[in-house]
């Protein structure tokens, strides 16, 4: 556990300290996010966040070529390099966004290049804990692979519309997937927690952590583009490298063998429920108002949480416990008798509701 600690020490301090230089440097070339009918943020606010995120993954991967247990990732495998190949081409992209808007099309290419880079290194969809464990043809499997890349990273980004939250909402699934994949990989035969789906998730929540103080409300850095795309990779980096890991006819801790078999598709897919969730609600919104399903509009979960009375920051709050709910609620099924599960998620689930349908009084109304 030591060296995980250092991994998220690293990321954070070193993210940390790069933002106030990232906040220059987009002053400077004018990676300005201006107001717009949608936004709720009432002055221009630099953005280009996700470069300094870069820095502290990029610092972590530095570090962990050096440790005695995770160094031996390196050495067997080039994995980690190819994560950090597709981290350096899919924060680029989301940068020139942040300077310069690009088009979808553009943005969308930008998205498969980064996700094929990483499959070639062997950041890859092996097979599928679906009726046992499925193996397709290696085509089909690298086209997965793309595609949870392209919907992980676009999951993160509509999600990215207050100040802290898509920082904090991959911060508690960072933490759902360090914790299910550093307790599976006890499992393993041998035992070996020392595996790229911890690391990746560390060095994720370091960053998140280093860019929550700069990035809460009132936020001085937007993480941008160049953040959400980063941070959606990295999830989806950690997700693929460890869906093809676990046996779903092994028995995970307390789990019912029914769970088991469940549980590597179910967790990848709770722990970034909100953002899906949001991501599905948007097109079919768009698509409904015959509008194109990536033309940006006001009608996010974040944005219906400001309209029915919550505050900037308590809205930010309730859409953390909302995905701490799921995420770890579902994680917990691995690890506790199915019956504790279900009482802790009945609470908190009803802890949610009541607290979402009772916004702070005295609230000033946000301006459509």
């Amino acid at each position: 556990m030591r060296e995980f600690l250092m991994v998220l020490l690293t990321a954070a301090i070193v993210t940390y300290l790069a933002t106030p230089l990232v906040r220059r440097i987009a002053v400077r070339i004018g990676a300005i996010t201006a107001v717009r009918a949608r936004d709720v943020h009432t002055v221009p606010i630099p953005r280009l966040g996700g470069v300094a995120m870069l820095a502290g993954f990029a610092a972590a991967v530095l570090l962990g070529r050096q440790l005695p247990y995770h160094g031996q990732l390196f050495e067997t495998s080039p994995q980690l390099y190819g994560v950090l190949a597709s981290a350096v081409i899919i924060t680029l992209l989301g940068a020139v966004d942040d300077v310069r808007e690009l088009d979808w099309m553009t943005k969308l290419a930008g998205q498969v290049i980064a996700g094929a880079v990483m499959a070639f290194y062997g950041v890859q969809l092996l097979s599928l804990p679906i009726g046992g464990v499925t193996v397709l043809p290696e085509p089909v499997m690298v086209t997965l692979t793309i595609l949870v890349v392209v919907v992980s990273t676009n999951a993160v980004n509509f999600i990215d519309g207050l100040d802290g939250l898509a920082a904090g909402v991959v911060l508690i699934a960072a933490s759902a997937f360090f914790g299910w994949s550093y307790l599976v990989s006890t499992n393993f035969d041998p035992p070996n927690v020392f595996s790229m789906s911890t690391f990746i998730s560390a060095a994720l929540m370091g960053c998140c952590l280093g860019f929550l103080p700069h990035n809460f409300h009132p936020a001085r850095l937007f993480m941008g583009d160049a953040g959400a795309l980063l941070l959606g990779l990295l999830l989806a980096a950690a997700t693929i490298s460890m869906t093809g890991s676990v046996d779903p006819n092994s028995s995970l801790a307390s789990a019912s063998a029914a769970t088991a078999i469940f549980l590597p598709v179910l967790i990848p897919l709770a722990i970034m429920a909100l953002p899906f969730l949001d991501i599905v609600l948007a097109i079919f919104r768009r698509t409904r108002a015959g509008q194109l399903p990536w033309k940006p509009d006001r009608g996010h979960l974040h944005h219906r949480m400001l309209d029915i009375g919550h505050s900037h920051t308590g809205a930010v709050i309730l859409l953390y416990l909302w995905a701490g709910l799921v995420a770890a609620g579902t994680v917990s099924f691995a690890y506790l008798p199915a019956w504790v599960s279900v009482v802790g998620i009945v609470l908190l689930l009803a802890l949610a509701i009541v607290l979402t349908r009772r916004p702070e009084r005295h609230r000033t109304p946000v301006p459509r």
